[in-house]
């Protein structure tokens, strides 16, 4: 089980890296191309005077660039398609690691068993938020999927709406399970609150790492 939870814990990180990859990579062919020819243009009118065929295969070269960058009109919609995967695939990813923003400075003020209790009573209000959000992001995507309507500017490869939004709901179902975790580390464990990052306490360390640093 430990060994499975550790491949899933890769696996995720992989898909994160694949989809910021894909997403760069993608605007970055876009811009490249929406710029680039413009450069072959000039060229062409800059050798007109020395080389006919030199400033024809320039603008040739201008004229194919253009027509790639025009056929691009999927680009954007992609990017977008995929920075929502990005964000929704990375809420459980930020349960996981305890990245989300916590408000804990109050917490903190009262006793370890206080704490622990406020942090069941927060991780189950967090159950509760993902749990309703699952379902009724299914029912959502149920519907998407009967009226098989096609995505913007996607559709023409056959890419539907539901394709898009089935992260929607995987998300928050993945969400649910990380905060069952939580549930059980706080219950079974002795865990003190949800396991959130302690901002102030990471500066304060980097600050006595610079001072000791210094000269």
């Amino acid at each position: 089980m430990q060994a499975l939870a550790h491949l899933w814990n890769r696996l995720e990180e992989t898909f994160i890296v694949v989809l910021l990859a894909a997403m760069t990579l993608i605007t970055f062919i876009y811009v490249m191309l929406n710029n680039l020819y413009s450069v072959f243009y000039y060229f062409g009118d800059l050798l007109a005077n020395l080389s006919e065929t030199l400033s024809e295969l320039s603008f040739d070269m201008g004229d194919f660039i253009l027509d790639m960058a025009q056929a691009m009109t999927w680009s954007n919609a992609l990017t977008k398609a995929l920075f929502a995967w990005l964000i929704f695939f990375g809420i459980a990813y930020g349960v996981r690691i305890g990245g989300h923003i916590g408000v804990d400075a109050l917490v903190k003020l009262a006793s370890p068993t206080r704490q622990r209790w406020i942090g069941l009573i927060a991780c189950l209000a967090c159950l509760g938020y993902a749990g309703f959000l699952s379902i009724a992001s299914i029912e959502w995507i149920t519907t998407l999927a009967h009226a098989n309507i096609g995505a913007d500017d996607l559709g023409q490869y056959g890419i539907k709406q539901w394709y898009i939004g089935l992260i929607v709901p995987f998300g928050f179902l993945m969400t649910f399970i990380r905060y069952l975790q939580i549930l059980y580390a706080i219950v079974a464990q002795g865990q003190i609150g949800l396991g959130l990052i302690d901002e102030a306490a990471d500066a304060a360390k980097l600050s006595v790492a610079e001072t000791e640093q210094q000269p």
